[in-house]
């Protein structure tokens, strides 16, 4: 006859605290959180989700500031619960929370980046894309929608499951898995045409016969505007690493010895998502890169109702003059990109 002690088996809806029965090893971190580093970075993410909002309202680059605040935002929540599972890593809430914060606010995060190659590609050669600009976040966002949706069905069956309904947790974990398979591959795409865009542009700008437009030729040897495609590429970097790391975390399944590892995951998901929503936040496009700026879609269409005259497009623009009106956003239309019908 089996004791009540044999029979008991740990799991966040049996413990609250860490004792001889529910040690730290039960859990499925297996490991208290360093809450200096969680701090650290809840502080950084809340502070780039700050910067960003501030530099979004004064310069007009709605959509785009949005979506990387909220990114900002979910990852504060989520590294607000590792600081509170520091203390205690059976508080189930804490768990859930950073559970589903933290998987979720990057794919927030990359919406920013999949809005800013409309825009340059307007901005220097619409010729050489291979596909309309508009097309661009009218693919990418929806796609990357579409990952948030699946991660975060996925993370609320895991964390509903906790740890003793085996079957529904790997049912979450396996569909948290294909959300971030799809989004790793909707990444890919994404910078895959980003390269072979800018390349063509490089070929076809610091060629022997440079076109006629002169405003793109300056655009592309801006000092911001390269300091805004480093910083875009320095991003998506550190974006695609965290969904390869949190592939190879969740294929072993929850409490693997990956998911235990606390530094690699500080390293490869904690820092490399936090530089890139830092290098977003330092670089915003409505300083290094205007052309995505809505406020200068107002102003143009000031001075054509003040003298009757459209303002320059891209390709007659002055070195220093804006043409463009951002929106940030997929249905928003730049200023010298033709309107739709209504």
């Amino acid at each position: 006859m089996s004791t009540p002690q044999a029979a008991f088996r740990p799991s966040y809806d049996t413990c609250s605290v860490v004792t001889a029965l529910c040690p730290v090893k039960a859990t499925t971190l297996g490991y208290f959180p360093n809450q200096g580093a969680n701090i650290f970075v809840a502080l950084g993410f809340g502070i780039a989700a700050i910067v960003t909002l501030v530099f979004g309202v004064w310069k007009r680059t709605w959509g785009y500031s949005i979506a990387i605040a909220a990114g900002c935002i979910l990852e504060l929540a989520g590294y607000i619960g590792r600081a509170q599972l520091s203390t205690n890593p059976w508080n189930g809430s804490a768990f859930k929370t950073q559970i589903v914060a933290i998987i979720l606010g990057p794919t927030l995060i990359c919406i920013g980046l999949y809005l800013t190659l409309r825009h340059i590609v307007l901005a220097l050669d619409p010729s050489l894309s291979r596909i309309p600009p508009r097309a661009y976040p009218l693919i990418f966002v929806p796609a990357d929608v579409s990952c948030l949706v699946i991660q975060a069905i996925g993370g609320g069956i895991a964390a509903a499951a906790g740890r003793d309904k085996i079957d529904l947790l790997q049912n979450g974990n396996r569909t948290i898995i294909a959300g971030i398979v799809l989004q790793v591959v909707v990444l890919g795409g994404f910078g895959a045409l980003s390269a072979e865009y800018l390349l063509r542009v490089r070929r076809t700008l610091t060629g022997p016969n440079p076109p006629g437009n002169k405003d793109a030729v300056a655009l592309w040897a801006d000092r911001r505007f390269k300091t805004f495609l480093y910083a875009m590429t320095g991003a998506y970097a550190g974006l695609a690493i965290r969904c390869v790391y949190r592939i190879a975390e969740m294929a072993g399944g929850w409490g693997n010895h990956i998911m235990q590892d606390e530094p690699s995951f500080v390293v490869l998901e904690s820092f490399a998502v936090l530089i890139a929503s830092g290098l977003l936040a330092a670089f915003p496009p409505g300083i290094f890169f205007p052309h995505m700026s809505h406020s200068l879609a107002i102003k143009n269409s000031r001075r054509t109702a003040d003298t009757g005259r459209a303002p320059a497009t891209a390709g007659t623009a002055t070195h220093g003059q804006q043409t463009e009106g951002d929106s940030s956003s997929a249905n928003e239309k730049p200023a010298n990109e033709k309107p739709e019908a209504v």
